[in-house]
């Protein structure tokens, strides 16, 4: 009986080794041949890319020629630096000049006020030093010592553009006006405004050692089309009239909108006036039509006696923003993707050798964005060629980009569409002995 068993052992140990044996013979062959294969493939795909950047080239060329033939016109703007802004998407509708760092005067008072809406809280009681209460005109006229509401501040930084509310807010806020604009600063860099320094609350020519106060018509057009998606800075600044009193009782003050927009056009929902010797005048505003939202910024545009040019160009901006542009789904609906490959993954249906591929999908959804009749949308997608296992279900593994023409709207992410585990030196033992036994019971079956 022993001797049987050690027969049997010595007998599956020859099995296993012989099976192994020939695993290996066959594994060599395949890596013999995966260079050839693998040639062959890069150049298939270097073929495949050729083609795909020749059809590409040819497709930008065309839009780039669409484009031309549908440009808008040169509107004639007294501003020297002007925006029409996509105020959803941030796409730059219309610009001249648009990223040339200018002074900007009191529209950087919209970045004070939304600050202080989310670090500071409207009930807040402010109390004012003497540096805010030394602020040249526009000004509260307030005094060292004063205290206030943070609400009845904001109104009269936004209603009346105060110089010296504007530094009791940001002291309040930031502990120092130095500080505070550390904040602006940041706040400006998250939201995308790379060519923007802040150094005063109020917008007051300034300049230090690192460069000058200002913002681009680009930036400041951004800046507010993130404003107006916060209700009590939309409250605030379309607020006719407003009155209140200093905490003591003592002093009561009245402001009135100079935002004199509002009353301009049908849908007009917000707007910041501003302006200095060096700044000129300037405007930031927005306006909401048929489910289109867009912000213009205006700098440089005009000096005295030339208070209206802003509201010329403001209006001009609009009337070609609601004329020409539409809502469009850019988003390409039924789309399909090839699967891609991974490497080292484990074999799905129990063979030894077996190329294991991943098929990807992506979530169904609108993308609207503002867009000319005129204008080509296109979609390229930024997928890799093959994937290391293991692989999640839901994994990001590439990207989506959407433009119209030659600008970058929007992304979307590109998911594994199953899950894909990586192959371990143990499958390779189980294999085997599921390969013995397997051919045991063949054998057993035939006796």
């Amino acid at each position: 009986m022993k001797r049987a068993r050690k027969r049997n052992r010595r007998w599956i140990c020859a099995f296993l080794c012989l099976c192994l044996s020939a695993g290996l013979e066959e594994d060599a062959e395949s890596a013999a041949a995966r260079p050839a294969r693998q040639e062959m493939a890069e150049e298939q795909a270097e073929g495949a890319g050729e083609r795909e950047a020749m059809e590409g080239a040819g497709e930008q060329a065309e839009a780039a020629e669409a484009q031309a033939e549908g440009a808008p016109p040169d509107l004639e703007l007294h501003a020297r630096s002007a925006v029409l802004m996509d105020a959803e998407s941030g796409r730059v509708l219309y610009g001249k000049n648009s990223r040339e760092h200018m002074p900007n005067a009191s529209t950087t008072k919209i970045m004070t006020c939304i600050l202080a809406l989310e670090e500071g809280d409207l009930d807040d009681e402010v109390k004012v030093s003497s540096y805010a209460a030394s602020m040249p005109k526009v000004r509260l006229g307030m005094d060292t010592g004063d205290t206030f509401r943070l609400r009845d501040l904001l109104y009269s930084l936004m209603l009346e553009s105060h110089n010296d509310s504007a530094v009791a807010i940001a002291e309040h806020i930031g502990g120092t006006v130095e500080a505070f604009a550390g904040k602006m600063n940041r706040k400006a860099r998250e939201l995308g405004c790379g060519d923007t320094y802040f150094i005063t609350p109020n917008g007051l020519d300034a300049q230090d050692e690192t460069g000058v106060h200002g913002t681009t018509a680009e930036d400041l057009a951004r800046i507010m089309g993130y404003c107006i998606q916060n209700e009590a800075f939309l409250e605030i600044t379309r607020t006719m009239d407003y009155q209140f009193a200093n905490l003591a009782g003592t002093k009561h003050y009245s402001c009135v909108n100079h935002n004199a927009f509002l009353q301009m056009m049908d849908g007009a929902l917000s707007g910041k006036t501003g302006f200095t010797g060096n700044a000129g005048y300037c405007y930031v505003g927005a306006l909401r039509r048929d489910g289109r939202s867009f912000t213009v910024a205006l700098l440089a545009c005009g000096w005295p006696n030339h208070k209206t040019y802003k509201w010329e160009d403001a209006r001009a901006l609009l009337e070609y923003g609601l004329g020409k542009y539409r809502k469009a789904d850019v988003f390409e609906h039924g789309h399909t993707f090839a699967p891609i490959a991974v490497e080292g993954a484990e074999p799905e249906n129990g063979r030894l050798y077996q190329d294991v591929t991943l098929p990807l999908e992506i979530k169904e959804r609108e993308i609207l964005v503002l867009k000319r009749e005129d204008e080509q949308a296109r979609v390229l997608y930024d997928i890799p060629k093959s994937l290391a296992a293991p692989v999640e279900k839901g994994r990001q593994v590439g990207r989506a980009l959407y433009y119209v023409g030659e600008e970058l709207v929007a992304e979307a992410p590109v998911l594994a569409g199953k899950s894909v585990k990586k192959q371990e030196s143990s499958w390779y033992g189980l294999f085997l002995l599921n390969l013995f036994f397997c051919g045991k019971r063949k054998g057993k079956a035939a006796g």
